[in-house]
């Protein structure tokens, strides 16, 4: 290639010099560089609809909606519902509900049978609220500290709830149930977004 040298600009009649040639590098900086200001949307110049804007106690109730004591105490009654719906079902379809091991030929009463699916259901109730409000809050926590919302902090809020409850039963439980639950976890989050 053979380089050109910048010859000066004819000047006019006038005496005044013609404006430079437009930098496109320059306008790129303003259109999608570091030096392009952010874009505040109107949602009213769309044909949207309006809202006033937010009131203090709007937003108090918002940034308590939004804490992790209110996500892991909701994770907590939802799956205490959840448990224990899930334990009536499987006390429901288990043939052995409400039947004595010391006299196996005894008919259960119906009292025995609905206090036997009560306290699984209860049981099983306790054990889901406790791992929602555990993976709830360490999922809030995690989010909180990484600062990004994604798949990952489902995945290691998983391996953190299922290796606490694994660990109670030794080392390999610990690692079996911190991968099984960020499986579990990365596999919900999957299908869910």
């Amino acid at each position: 290639r053979t380089a050109m040298a910048a010859a000066p600009p004819p000047s006019t009649p006038g005496g005044s010099q013609p404006p430079p040639p437009l930098q496109y590098s320059a306008l790129l900086q303003h259109l999608v560089g570091e030096q392009r200001r952010p874009r505040v949307w109107d949602p009213n110049t769309f044909g949207g609809i309006p809202s006033p804007p937010k009131s203090k106690e709007q937003k108090m109730v918002e940034r308590a909606m939004e804490s992790c004591a209110f996500k892991a105490a909701l994770a907590c009654v939802g799956g205490f519902v959840l448990g224990g719906a899930f334990g009536i079902f499987t006390a429901g379809i288990d043939t052995n509900v409400g039947f004595d091991p010391k006299d196996p030929y005894r008919t259960p009463t119906a009292k025995e049978v609905l206090k036997d699916m009560g306290q699984r259901g209860i049981s099983y109730a306790k054990n889901f609220a406790i791992v929602g409000a555990m993976f709830s809050c360490t999922e809030c926590v995690v989010e909180s500290y990484r600062g990004k919302s994604d798949w990952r902090n489902s995945v290691i809020s998983g391996c953190i709830t299922g290796g606490a409850i694994g660990f109670r039963a030794g080392m390999k439980a610990g690692v079996i149930g911190c991968g099984g639950f960020a499986a579990f976890s990365a596999a919900i989050d999957y299908y869910l977004r």
